[in-house]
Formats: structure tokens, C-alpha cells, sequence
């Protein structure tokens, strides 16, 4: 199997991979389960620990020579290959959200070329959803019966209300400062990595992420968000990377559509 992410059959074959991750996530879902915390205090299930040995299994069969870095195992990640390529999965983002049981969480794998995600799926098998992605192939929605509808982010007129999506579960203190600085706007509330692809799809304008994220949180639904048409910045106004795996933690970022604001002097006021 080719690495090169142009392929279309690659990006195939990790939307397959990441519906099947869901089906046994729903099989946990549907059920009681167990529910531990891990040394930062996050929850972790039982779905997060069998939704990693599958991907873990699988891109090890698909791409056996490509390193993965998952929120599951970060300790036999040894770096990007010599073409700076990695995978990096999340396999439940959205963990507080499946114990809710509310359906808003996702499975994240993405490829990264040089820190950037140059492939992404995102599936929310609750919602039978899913975005996919690949550098030159653009960004589509696929539906429930596997129908692909591709995607583009939206353009914010001036004088219009901004859509701006928040995250259930985690708030932010800056988060309200910003928006009085924004203006007029309607806020709509979504758990996981649906967030960016709200934007992606053109169903909000403005994703403000002023809090703690990981690179495997953000980098799949970038790439989605990317080829659609939009950006994933942080404040300073360049792109969101992923080069630097010696720390996990990502910058505050906002992901956008198309508009005339200067988002860093917004973010400087």
C-alpha cells in the first residue's frame, strides 16, 4: 500500500477504517461501561482503549512503515519518518460527550507531512457522519448510505451576524471578551472535532479555541477544514502545525471561513 496521501485509495481506506472504529465504539455505546481517569484527570472508557488497538492494527497493516502517534500511545512514538510523515489519531475525541451519551464525538486520524495534516478523516458514528480530506482531492461529507457531497466553508458577509461555534464541555474565560470585541454574533454550541467541521461545511463562520487542545484533537478536522476553503490559525495569524511532537499541547487557534477580518489585530484589542 502506497503512503503517498494524493492517492484516493488511501483516503478509501481510512474512511473505512475510521467507520469500523465506530461500529465498535457504538457496540460499547449501546451498553453499560466501565469509565477510569488518566493521570491529567481526562475520563477514559473502555471504547477509547478498543477504538486504538483497532486503528493502531490496522494503519500497522496499511502503512507499515509510517509511526503513529495516538492519544492512547504517545510512549512508542519515536518521531516522523525520514519525510517528516506521521499518523496521528485521536481514536474517541469527544470522551465527555460519549459519556453523555449526547453523540458528539469522533474518530480523528490524520497523516502529517512536514507538520501539516495533509489527510484527514473525521466519523461521529453516532451521527452515522463523516468528513474526509486529502491534500489536492478536496473535502466532502459522507452521509449514511456512503454518499460523498463535497464541502466549502462560507464566505461572512459584513453586517451579519457571525456563527461562531463553541465546545460543550470546555469553556474558556476569554471566550466571552473576544466575542464582545467580534460584535454581533449567534453562538452555537457542538462537542469534539464537529466544531472545525462546522466551519468546513459553511454551517458557521468562526471557531475561537481559546483553551487547552492536543494535536491529535485538531489535526484531521484541519485538514478538512483546509481543503475546504478555510484555515485553522493561531492568534498571531499562521497555521496551526504539527512539527514539534515534543509537546502535545496546541496554541489557542481559531478556525475560519472566508472574511475580511485582520484576526490578529481582533485577538491584540
Amino acid at each position: 500500500m502506497t503512503t503517498d496521501p494524493l492517492t484516493p485509495g488511501l483516503l478509501a481506506d481510512i474512511d473505512s477504517l475510521a467507520r469500523d472504529t465506530g461500529e465498535a465504539i457504538m457496540a460499547i455505546y449501546r451498553r453499560d461501561f466501565s469509565v477510569t481517569t488518566k493521570a491529567d484527570q481526562s475520563p477514559l472508557t473502555e471504547a477509547d482503549a478498543a477504538a486504538h488497538r483497532l486503528i493502531a492494527t490496522r494503519l500497522a497493516e496499511l502503512t507499515p512503515e509510517l509511526p503513529l502517534l495516538s492519544e492512547e500511545d504517545t510512549g512508542h512514538f519515536g518521531g516522523a519518518d525520514a519525510q517528516g510523515r506521521y499518523w496521528l489519531v485521536d481514536p474517541l475525541d469527544g470522551t465527555k460527550e460519549f459519556i453523555k451519551r449526547n453523540g458528539e464525538f469522533t474518530v480523528n486520524i490524520a497523516l502529517i507531512e512536514r507538520g501539516r495534516p495533509v489527510l484527514g478523516v473525521v466519523y461521529a458514528p453516532a451521527l452515522e457522519t463523516g468528513y474526509v480530506a486529502a491534500r489536492g482531492q478536496g473535502a466532502c461529507k459522507v452521509l449514511a448510505d456512503g454518499s460523498r457531497h463535497p464541502i466549502r466553508v462560507a464566505r461572512h458577509n459584513a453586517g451579519t451576524p457571525w456563527r461562531v461555534v463553541g465546545s460543550r464541555s470546555h469553556g474558556g474565560e476569554e471566550l466571552p471578551r473576544l466575542l464582545a470585541r467580534l460584535g454581533e454574533h449567534e453562538l452555537v454550541p457542538m462537542g469534539s472535532s464537529l466544531k472545525l467541521c462546522l466551519i468546513a461545511e459553511g454551517r458557521a463562520d468562526l471557531y475561537p479555541r481559546l483553551g487547552p487542545t492536543s494535536l491529535w484533537d485538531t489535526a484531521a478536522a484541519q485538514c478538512v477544514v483546509e481543503q475546504a476553503g478555510g484555515q485553522v490559525l493561531r492568534l498571531d495569524g499562521t497555521p496551526l502545525g504539527y512539527d514539534d511532537t515534543g509537546h502535545w499541547l496546541n496554541p489557542f487557534f481559531l478556525a475560519v471561513g472566508h472574511s475580511d477580518q485582520d484576526w490578529p489585530a481582533l485577538f491584540a484589542g
